[in-house]
């Protein structure tokens, strides 16, 4: 292996699927919120990144090609699970969530069964859609406790009159109420949106795949 910054990019991004975990351990809320956001956006950035660097210089290597899914799957994974632990079982999180995981291992699975002719399943402009979209949703569903936790600690002492005059524009805004608002509504709603879309893209191209395979995983006739 070289120690490429491609490579090292790609070994950092293997690296903080775990940190997301050791945050909410170690750190008290919000704390822990704002470092899972942290990790989960900078390792989803050399996702798009360490391609286009190796690409671009020369360095692409077995190494790379071989981690980089592998990476990209056990920070998905991790993030997933850590999800599930900050919201619980519920149905418009939990679905979604169990489908995407289904799919990862069905998928790796079948590849692993393919063995040499695993080639078949070469990644899809569609697929490369599906993970972006799943980045996309995780993101938003750890950011949404941040404006949660803010929203709630600058209405504190508030009557529900005056949270509402304020976000009306009857009253001045001097915390930056409506704009902590805003991103609750926002994060609020395009967080599962995000992520049934990432549902369905993956179950999708895990279908793709499947047929793919099709003709490897059929028995020869008897003769």
């Amino acid at each position: 292996m070289r120690w490429t910054i491609p490579n090292i990019l790609t070994i950092g991004r293997l690296l903080a699927a775990p940190g997301l975990v050791v945050a909410f351990v170690v750190f008290a809320r919000p704390w822990a919120d704002w470092l899972a956001v942290i990790l989960f956006v900078s390792a989803a950035a050399t996702d798009w990144i360490d391609g286009r660097l190796a690409r671009a210089w020369g360095q692409e290597s077995k190494f790379g090609a071989m981690l980089d899914p592998i990476a990209d799957k056990v920070m998905v994974v991790t993030a997933l699970a850590v999800l599930m632990a900050l919201y619980g079982l519920l149905l418009w999180i939990a679905v979604p969530v169990a489908a995407i995981l289904f799919r990862e291992v069905f998928v790796s699975g079948l590849r692993e069964y393919l063995g040499a002719a695993a080639g078949t399943l070469k990644v899809t402009p569609l697929a490369k859609w599906k993970t972006t979209v799943q980045m996309v949703a995780i993101a938003v569903l750890f950011a949404y406790p941040l404006f949660f936790h803010y929203f709630g600690m600058w209405t504190q002492g508030m009557s529900a009159e005056i949270v509402a005059d304020v976000l009306a524009g009857e009253i001045p805004d001097e915390l930056g109420l409506r704009l902590v608002y805003r991103g609750l509504m926002l994060t609020h709603y395009a967080g599962p949106i995000f992520l049934w879309v990432a549902a369905g893209l993956t179950l999708l191209t895990g279908a793709d795949y499947l047929r793919k395979a099709m003709p490897h995983l059929r028995d020869a006739p008897h003769a």
